[in-house]
This record gives C-alpha cells, structure tokens and sequence, in this order.
C-alpha cells in the first residue's frame, strides 16, 4: 500500500517533475501548477498501478474549484512523475471513486 505522506512530502519539497503530456492536459483543462499541488495534498488515492514502469504509479482522486480531478502519479525513489490529469466523465465512474 503506497504512503500518501510520501507523497505529500514529495509535493511539499518541490520533488515532482510534471511530464509533457500531463502540461498538455493542464493547459486544455485549465490546470494550474498551484491547484495540481493543492489536489494532491488533499487527495486520496483510489487505484495502484504497482507494475507500472519506470516506477509504480497510482491514481488520485482529489477536485478543484468543487470540480472532481483525477491526477495519475508515478512514485519513483526520490521523487513523483505526475503523469496526467483530468476531469472524470460521470458515466464512467462511481462516485468518481469506482469504475462502472
């Protein structure tokens, strides 16, 4: 079970690197830097990827602005990859928590 205190304090020291393809998305969606931050810090995780290369990666559930957000995250030794975000579709989704 992957420590979300690591991860806030990966969030919190500024040891996250946000890849291309997740700046797309935020851009698209109109995501900043500081509401991903702010997502992360009071999320919590609703799916764990453990086989995931480079490095495990888990799925956030968190929102914006009362906006649901789903943000995926790599978990490396010494720091996070956020992989992307985005706005769950309802009709996929259980409560945002649970895939239909």
């Amino acid at each position: 079970m992957t420590d979300y205190d690591q991860i806030q304090q990966f969030i919190r020291s500024d040891a996250y690197l946000i890849t291309n393809h997740a700046r797309q998305r935020m851009v698209e969606r109109i995501i900043s830097t500081y509401d991903l931050e702010c997502a992360i810090l009071v999320g919590e995780i609703i799916e764990e990827y453990t086989d995931d290369e480079p490095c495990p990666s888990v799925l956030i559930l968190s929102g914006i602005r009362d906006i649901p957000l789903h943000v995926v995250i790599g978990i490396c030794r010494d720091h996070l990859r956020i992989i992307t975000c985005y706005y769950p579709e309802q009709k996929e989704w259980r409560d945002f928590r649970e895939r239909r």
